[in-house]
Order: structure tokens, then sequence, then C-alpha cells
């Protein structure tokens, strides 16, 4: 009976990478499961190793990958609370009334920043044909509206104080000692 080439890998292999994946993973049958996904890995994908003297390495780093995966799984688990608050219904209202202010801020950024601002962000023409308007090189539009993203981003953060949420987006604000007056 011919062997097939995982089980000459498993023959040769198995034992080595079982005391691999315990000196990392002291568990038993945390490593017994590891051992055998790695194996599944590579029953699936043997016909991928090109280089047979690179056999060794490409089973320690289709090891190393398995042990990886196992340790980014083990995050722990929170019960979510029978009542969840929605933020998103308070955020959208502070959106809504910042949203009131973009026009009122753009109006004092210099006309070569605001004009590519203007039609690129608030009126959504493509960036290409912002260019055609203004008798601009794409890259130089692009730059401009870039820089006027940031002088935009700037003056808001002159005028206001932001409070933001975990993922960036503006929970909150609240003017810096009232001398705003843009909006």
């Amino acid at each position: 009976m011919m062997m097939t080439a995982t089980e000459r890998i498993w023959n040769e292999y198995a034992g080595q990478l079982r005391g691999f994946i315990y000196r990392r993973v002291p568990n038993p049958a945390v490593v017994d499961d590891l051992v055998q996904e790695v194996f599944v890995k590579v029953q699936s994908r043997v016909d991928t190793l090109k280089d047979e003297t690179r056999l060794q390495s490409w089973l320690y780093q289709i090891t190393r990958n398995a042990i990886i995966d196992h340790f980014r799984g083990q995050k722990p688990e929170e019960e979510l609370p029978e009542t969840l608050d929605l933020p998103e219904a308070e955020s959208s209202r502070v959106l809504e009334e910042l949203a009131e202010c973009v026009r009122p801020m753009m109006d004092v950024l210099p006309e070569e920043y605001r004009l590519p601002l203007l039609l690129s962000d608030l009126e959504g023409l493509p960036q290409k044909e912002v260019a055609e308007r203004l008798g601009l090189s794409l890259s130089a539009t692009k730059s401009r509206v870039q820089r006027g993203r940031e002088r935009l981003k700037s003056a808001f953060t002159e005028c206001c104080h932001f409070k933001l949420d975990h993922r960036g987006s503006v929970m909150a604000y609240q003017g810096r000692d009232g001398k705003c007056g843009r909006c």
C-alpha cells in the first residue's frame, strides 16, 4: 500500500509539531486540536508546496499561524446587557447640527481650497470633473481638496471641542469659550 504525502508528513513530523505547540499552549486537548488543524491545512495545501526542501519551514509556519489564530480567538467574551443604549440617534442629531456649520466654515477658507472642496464634497462631483471645471490638473485638485479638508478640520477644532466614540464618530461638541461665532 502506497502512503500519501500527508500520511508521510504526519508520520515524520506529528510528534515534533505536537511538542512545538505544547511549549506554547500547555493544554493537551488544545494541542491535539491544533495538530489536527495543522494537518487539515497541510492536506488541503500540500500540492502548493513547490520545493520539497522547504517542507519543514512550511509546516512550522502553518503551525505558528494556527497557534496565533488560537490566541486571537481567546479574547474574553462579554455578555450583552438586556437593554442596549442606541447612541446613533443622539449622534445623528449632533451631526445634523454640525452640518449646518460646514458652509459658514468653508466660506472663510481661501478660494483656492474652498471651490474644489465645495464642488467635490458638498456638490458630490468627482474630482476629475472638479479639475476640468476649474482648469486644474487632477493632481492639483486632489491636493487642494485634501488641504481644504485639513483647513476645515482645523477651523472646527479651533471653534469647538469634540467628544468622539471608540470609532472616532462625533458624539458631542461644545464651543470653545463661546468665541467661535462662525455658525
